[in-house]
């Protein structure tokens, strides 16, 4: 039965890795995923198609929760993570059948791990931060395997400014990009036309009034500016035309009052948060803003307050009696841009310049924003783990082939099991380059045969240039990535395999 188990939770994992296999490197496939609702995704992005595909068999879920670490670890390699963790597990079936405890074949694997780490640390290139041309060559390799590879010229240099803008160099040690960089999606133009913003972009305009406003004041809101309703469900029946104006008037009269106080305190621009109880504007009050010179952007999600907060310096109003001037922020300039199809709101010249930046994603449909939006996620993670540990290696499956020769050595000096374990260990992080050249469309035998036959010279930096199909130095070609993504995709699919392996039984919980 504990046999049945281990060949379940093997069978289970490999169909997830080799489900994905085919997207690694950059000439991988691309996956188009239909959800239940009838949308479409194009992606090659790793963690994205693992995300959305259902699994049932808990080994194959745990691979959906390998991808997910890797994404939240490095960002990068969540595909290459998926992929080592299938082929470290395939090969545990001959040590397995060879009469080798689970329990030994996890331990040599965890030494084997220790032992990469070392490797890996010792082919590692350091890198200063204020290189920026060695930061933009990694952006652009973790770029080249997108559908967007073709524009990785103008993303990786907007990737790399972005996350470079809202941190000090010198003392960083982490960059939270959910909280400093905002990515916009507009439709129209190309990607090409993306461009880096010091300040925010709306996607929603003023329907009447200013289009264009210089040192602005701005205002943020959180309540409604319309008609009061009220806390339960009641009808006002009106059986005359009079009291009908009453109404009218006294609706007047409360916006208007609303609208005088917003102006007395100098604010130009005003930004209405979303409500989901009630209008948050009405005609009536965009008209009166409208007259008084007043920008309103409408429909300000909840989750941007915090942000918008930071660029422009205002603090969120939740009453009207709390709307002073010393809660407005202020801005250089905020002007609509028309753009295609629609027009955009732009905040420039904020007075916290380099605490926040937004990057504004062109493109002629919302499969490609979405895909444009994915691949800079990406590459801003790469250059955050640039920050968090300042080394970096080449790519093209370099680093994986250096690593089977030396784990291969290091065996040797291992006594009995162990040497078994390490060694098949070793020769399972081959599937890298292996695919990578098979998804190049190479003859896979010959190119990892080369590419062995270069490291055992001592060519550590000799990988797969996809390019020209043959074995290069991949230092001169300037395909890097972060030691990081390398280092955490074995530890993450190591701990994985010796996890599933110490799986002797399943039990369903009732």
């Amino acid at each position: 039965k504990e046999r049945d188990v281990r060949e379940s939770n093997i069978i289970a994992a490999k169909a997830v890795a080799d489900a994905v296999r085919t997207s690694l490197g950059p000439r991988g496939m691309d996956k188009m995923i239909q959800d239940e609702n009838g949308e479409v995704l194009i992606t090659n992005d790793g963690a994205t198609i693992l995300t959305k595909m259902k699994c049932f068999h808990p080994a194959a879920k745990m691979m959906q929760e390998l991808s997910k670490a890797q994404d939240v670890e490095a960002g990068d390699g969540t595909t290459s993570v998926v992929v080592l963790a299938g082929s470290i597990l395939d090969s545990t079936r001959n040590l397995l059948a060879k009469g080798i405890h689970p329990t030994m074949i996890a331990e040599s694997f965890l030494r084997a791990t220790t032992e990469a780490e070392k490797i890996l640390e010792s082919i590692a290139i350091p890198v200063d931060l204020t290189d920026r041309e060695t930061l933009v060559h990694a952006a652009t390799t973790c770029l080249s395997s997108k559908v967007v590879s073709s524009d990785s010229q103008i993303l990786a240099p907007i990737a790399v400014d972005a996350t470079l803008k809202v941190i000090d160099p010198d003392t960083a040690h982490n960059v939270d990009i959910n909280e400093n960089i905002r990515v916009v999606q507009q439709v129209g133009g190309t990607v090409e036309d993306t461009e880096l913003v010091n300040g925010l972009v709306f996607p929603k305009v003023s329907s009447n009034g200013p289009t264009n406003i210089t040192n602005a004041k701005i205002g943020l809101i959180q309540f409604c500016l319309s008609a009061p309703k009220t806390d339960l469900e009641n009808n006002v029946v009106i059986s005359e035309y009079a009291q009908m104006d009453r109404i009218l008037r006294e609706e007047r009269k409360y916006i208007l009052k609303m609208c005088k106080k917003i102006k007395e305190t100098g604010c130009n621009v005003l930004l209405v948060q979303k409500s989901i109880l009630r209008d948050a504007t009405n005609d009536l009050s965009l008209h009166f803003l409208a007259k008084m010179k007043i920008m309103v952007i409408t429909d300000v999600e909840r989750q941007d307050i915090e942000f918008i907060s930071k660029t422009v310096g205002c603090k969120p109003v939740a009453h009207i009696d709390s709307f002073t001037e010393d809660r407005l922020g202020s801005a250089g300039l905020v002007e609509q841009v028309s753009m295609g199809a629609g027009r955009v709101t732009k905040v420039t010249g904020c007075p916290n310049q380099g605490q926040t930046v937004t990057v504004l994603v062109r493109g002629s449909n919302k499969l490609v924003l979405g895909e444009a939006e994915r691949s800079l996620h990406d590459a801003f993670c790469v250059i955050r783990c640039l920050v968090k540990k300042r080394f970096l290696i080449v790519g093209g499956g370099a680093p994986e082939a250096e690593l089977a020769l030396r784990l291969e050595q290091y065996a040797k000096t291992l006594p009995g099991e162990a040497q078994f374990c390490v060694k098949a260990f070793a020769q399972a992080l081959e599937v890298v380059p292996y695919t990578l050249s098979e998804n190049a469309g190479l003859n896979a035998i010959e190119i990892v045969t080369e590419l062995r036959r270069q490291h055992k010279l001592g060519n550590a930096q000799s990988g797969i240039n996809v390019r020209s199909g043959k074995i290069s130095d991949l230092k001169d070609e300037n395909v890097f990535q972060p030691l990081l993504v390398t280092l955490s995709a074995i530890t993450l699919a190591s701990e994985t395999v010796r996890m599933l392996l110490k799986i002797d039984d399943m039990c369903a919980s009732i």
